[in-house]
């Protein structure tokens, strides 16, 4: 039975097509995966379903009927549910009421918010899902991000409208997840689906789609290029219909060569949960950090820039000692960042793509330090969102435009504006396809052919195996261990963060 039918749907920006003439069919019981690179439409597509865009042509149909979603509450009362890849969440506000935003709260007599009706239905959404480790009058702030994905799904459980939930669209909800967390997710999937659930699953992960789809479309460009069952799909057909040639899914297999030279000595390095971490980064070379969720791998690169505030240890760039009280200081002393979370830290969304490139680089771009060089900016960040492969309108079009993976194009363009001396990169292949991530490790293995240092932390193990020279291996805040990558499988790495090596 068909659920949702979308046909001839097209939508342009300032004259540039997003989307055109797509087709789109979502089945009672099924898992339809979305694909395609970054810029390739999926995100016009998710919008026009959510009411948040108008498409310029096509039509949308909900149980074989004509449907006009004119907001995001119409799609919300014609059963549509989102999970986004941004969570939209108010980090100061608790759980119980980040479940219910955008939603009349329960009243006593009409006018006063009953608290005990909204902790009530907060509880039923969280238990409905297995999530009772989760406090709802947790603030969203104090819990870990992928409990934050979990509110954001359970969300669509708090019934406070009536409406009946049937097409689900999850926009990489696993991308923060640890792996018992994407295992509760797939469950959760499972249920919806025997429940007679249609879901739109968007995610560049292959190993995600492949286990979970019935049918998979394919976008690029803006087109439909194709929909095929998982039977008659395959990961390397799946990569070429999605960049229009032949891609291997890999990372290089090879670590970057490396100097002798010490670029950066860190000794001692105690911030937030990390404590007495201390280790040599090499000219030229690629090291990897990682560790569990709530190990404080994480932290490391934060502790580096001083976000918050200046972390105890020492640290030497070059063979001079160097501090720095907050992130500005550490960008003027050669330290350039790529955070985890784009969107909520590291864009100023509403500014155009040449502002956010620009942004830790003005003194540089400007005259005696008071008058901004526009042509001079201008100059910069056209040359370097051109080397990124930034996909855009303009370098004046506001940043929250892109899509995920230009925005985080921008954000390494930004990182490499300054000629730094040292590169931070947290997660930096988050939500990023398959083709933007060859370009990046393409860019960061010629980064470090020319010497530049690099640390990058992430939970891609495939991805620190095949890039870094070395790896660090954070358990509770601690250096653990540091691993060569010689030889180093993902299981035996895996191993090791457990604590138990093979």
């Amino acid at each position: 039975m068909t659920l949702l039918s979308a046909t001839g749907l097209s939508k342009s920006y300032a004259g540039v097509p997003a989307l055109k003439a797509a087709d789109l069919m979502l089945e009672a019981g099924q898992v339809h995966a979305l694909m395609g690179e970054n810029g390739a439409g999926k995100s016009t597509l998710i919008r026009i379903l959510a009411g948040v865009e108008r498409a310029d042509a096509g039509r949308v149909q909900i149980d074989g009927r004509a449907a006009v979603i004119g907001s995001a509450l119409a799609a919300h009362r014609l059963g549509l549910r989102f999970i986004h890849q941004e969570l939209n969440i108010v980090p100061g506000l608790p759980v119980a009421e980040n479940l219910l935003l955008g939603r009349a709260y329960p009243r006593r007599f009409g006018v006063l918010i009953n608290w005990r009706a909204v902790r009530e239905q907060a509880l039923k959404a969280l238990h409905s899902l297995g999530l009772d480790h989760i406090d709802p009058g947790a603030a969203m702030a104090r819990i870990s991000a992928g409990d934050r994905m979990l509110v954001k799904i359970a969300s669509t459980f708090a019934d406070s409208s009536g409406a009946p939930a049937r097409i689900y669209v999850m926009d990489e909800p696993a991308a923060a997840l640890t792996g018992a967390e994407s295992e509760r997710l797939f469950a959760l999937i499972a249920t919806l689906r025997l429940r007679g659930c249609a879901i739109l699953y968007v995610s560049h992960r292959m190993d995600e789609v492949m286990r979970l789809a019935d049918r998979i479309s394919v976008l690029r460009d803006g087109d439909m290029v194709a929909c095929l069952t998982r039977a008659a799909a395959s990961r390397s057909g799946l990569i070429a219909l999605m960049t229009g040639r032949t891609l291997q899914e890999t990372v290089p297999v090879t670590p970057a060569a490396q100097s002798l030279d010490v670029a950066l000595s860190v000794e001692g390095l105690t911030a937030g949960p990390l404590r007495d971490i201390s280790f040599n980064l090499h000219r030229g070379e690629i090291l990897g950090v990682t560790g569990l969720a709530g190990s404080g791998y994480g932290d490391l690169l934060g502790g580096l820039m001083a976000i918050h505030g200046r972390a105890s240890g020492t640290l030497r760039l070059n063979g001079r000692p160097v501090s720095h009280r907050n992130p500005a200081g550490a960008w003027r002393n050669g330290f350039a960042f790529v955070p985890r979370e784009r969107r909520a830290q590291g864009l100023i969304l509403n500014r155009a793509i040449s502002d956010n490139i620009t942004l830790p680089h003005l003194r540089a771009l400007s005259r005696w330090g008071v008058w901004l060089h526009r042509r001079l900016e201008r100059a910069c960040a056209s040359g370097l969102a051109s080397r990124m492969r930034v996909k855009s309108a303009g370098l004046g079009q506001p940043v929250w435009r892109l899509s995920g993976g230009n925005q985080q194009k921008a954000m390494f363009a930004r990182a490499v504006a300054g000629s730094p001396a040292v590169l931070l990169l947290d997660e930096p292949t988050r939500g990023v396809d398959v083709a933007a991530k060859f370009d990046l490790y393409a860019l960061l293995r010629e980064l470090a052919a020319s010497g530049l240092p690099v640390i990058v932390a992430s939970s891609d193990l495939a991805e620190l195996t095949g890039l870094a020279s070395r790896i660090l291996v954070i358990r509770a805040g601690r250096l653990a261990q540091t691993l060569s990558t010689t030889g180093l499988s993902q299981e035996a790495l895996l191993a090791h963060c457990y604590g138990a090596p093979a």
